[in-house]
Parts: C-alpha cells; structure tokens; sequence
C-alpha cells in the first residue's frame, strides 16, 4: 500500500456495544489514556459504563456519542504513537458518518480530546432535548434512490417535517421527522413495492427539527477551539473535502439538521484517488456501506489490538 491511497473513517451511533474499547485499554497505555481523558472531561466513569453496560444506558445518545468517540480515537493515537504511522503521511481524507465526523476531526488534530468529549456530550443532551421522545422518529428506506424518497416525503409530509437524513449507500436511505409523517412515509414506500423499515432511535437526528440543537452547537462550536485538520476532512452535508476551521465549525453546525451523504462522500473519496478505506472504531457499520458503494475499494477494520498492530504492518 502506498501513501495517500487510504482514508481513515470513523463510524456514528449505533455501532456501539457494552465491551467495545476494552482490549485496546489493557494492550496500550495510549488507549488507556484516551478512555482516562474522556471520563475527566465529562466527570464521569464512562469507561466504566462502556466495558460493563448497562446497554440501555450506553446507548442513550448523550453517552454513545462521546463513548464511540473515545474508542475511535483511542484506535488512531495506538496506530500513530505506538505504532509510529503518521497519519499526515498516511491518510488522503478522514471522514466520519454523523458523530463520527467529530472523532475524525479529533484523530486529525482539529479538535482537542477533552473539548471533543465535552461537544458531543452537549451535541446528544442538545440532540434529545429538541424533541420530545415519541414525538420523532426515523426509518429505512430499502432499494430505493433519492428522487423516490423525496416524491414519497413530499406525500407522506402533510404539513408535518419529513426529510432525508442519511445517505447511506445505493438502495439504503433513512429519513427523519415527525413520526406520524415518518409513518406515512412507510406506508406509502410499502405500498410502492419498496421495503422500509421503523429504528429504534430516541429522536428524528439530521431533520428540520433538530433546529433548536443546532442553535445550540452553533454556539457551542463558536466557543471552541478548533484548528486545520492535519488532514482534511470529508464533510457529511458536502461530500467534498475541507481544512478551513472556519468552514468546519459553520459544517458541524448544519449537520445536525443536515443530510449526511455518506453514499457521495465515499463516492468523492475513490474519485479522488483512495482505494482503502479505513474503519477505526467500534463495528464494521462503515465497511459494509462501502462494500455496496464502491465494491472495488478495500475496507479494513481496527477496533482491536492484533488489526492495529496488523494495519500498521501492512505500510
């Protein structure tokens, strides 16, 4: 493999799972360091929470977003500092699928630990507080292409906020909003021959009614100090690549309301030249969406110590 042929990608909410992080705490005091740093930053035992469970309290949004987070990073400082690959020199892009684009910036160097733990930490409160549970909700469109989804949504609206939220790879599209609209939205997918299917989230992310938490990361991220990624970034509502902190902190922003066009990032990062995409972090969520995207393009996995170890060997 040669340089700047791969991208390093980190994935969003719902890749994480009571244990994840674990073995890469106890092979490397790196690793430890990041789980360490992370808990002092939020004032609690995240870890804790991570290795042992509860799951129901793991996966609340205000928790799996900082915990998906740590594992990610931890991942990319055990690849750089204890295995010596320099990301600068290794990486074309880094990119990550919603919250993940906050672990690509930290792995990048945009964004410190401490303050990446703190913005996701008040990026889920934020997140949950805009909608009431039960109000929202979220569903996958399946074997379906944009221009289907937005005739659907425009039926099934009704007056009530339905829109695109994910992107994820040919034929998987998910949409968010209002969950009497989400349910029509369904129904008339359904009823076309289309498979669609209800998730199990605790509010409609990446719609209009995520407005009220986008004003508040708005001044959230207008605090925070944020720097040129050491590499750029392909950004979830651009599907382009920027290094502008300024441009980032507008990005970060308008993704929350945004759709995260996961599909076109992809796609943008082949044509540019990667042929290796990089998953760091907990699950294999990201290399199974690139499988179906751009078949030709290699994925490989690091969430445990023997893949970074063997990543860092195949340089």
């Amino acid at each position: 493999m040669t340089a700047l042929t791969h991208a390093y990608t980190f994935p969003g909410q719902g890749s994480q799972a009571v244990g994840m992080g674990k073995t890469l705490a106890d092979a490397s005091s790196t690793a430890k360091a990041v789980f360490q740093e992370v808990d002092d930053a939020l004032g609690q035992h995240l870890s804790r929470l991570m290795w042992d469970g509860p799951e129901a309290e793991l996966t609340l949004t205000e928790n799996a977003q900082p915990a998906l987070m740590a594992v990610g990073v931890a991942a990319a400082r055990m690849v750089s500092i204890d295995c010596g690959v320099d990301l600068a020199k290794t990486a074309k892009f880094v990119a990550g699928h919603s919250l993940g684009e906050y672990t690509a910036l930290a792995a990048a160097g945009a964004i410190s630990l401490t303050d990446t733990a703190r913005l996701l930490r008040r990026r889920g409160q934020a997140m949950q507080r805009a909608v009431p549970v039960g109000v929202g909700a979220m569903a996958a469109l399946l074997g379906v292409e944009m221009d289907f989804v937005r005739e659907v949504l425009a039926e099934a609206a009704q007056g009530e906020v339905v829109d695109p939220a994910n992107d994820n790879a040919p034929g998987q599209i998910v949409i968010s909003g209002a969950a009497a609209a989400v349910d029509r939205a369904v129904a008339i997918a359904k009823g076309r021959g289309k498979k669609a299917m209800m998730l199990t989230v605790s509010a409609p992310f990446h719609c209009a009614l995520m407005k009220p938490a986008a004003d508040e990361m708005a001044q959230a991220l207008a605090e925070a100090r944020i720097s040129a990624p050491a590499v750029p970034l392909v950004a979830n509502v651009t599907a382009t690549s920027v290094q502008s902190a300024d441009d980032i902190r507008k990005l970060l922003v308008a993704q929350v309301t945004g759709l995260v066009r996961w599909r076109e990032s992809v796609e943008f990062m082949v044509a540019q030249g990667v042929s290796t995409l990089v998953e760091l972090g907990a699950g294999k969520v990201l290399s199974g969406m690139a499988k179906r995207i751009a078949r030709d393009t290699a994925t490989i996995n690091i969430a445990t110590p023997d893949e970074v170890e063997a990543f860092a060997k195949s340089l």
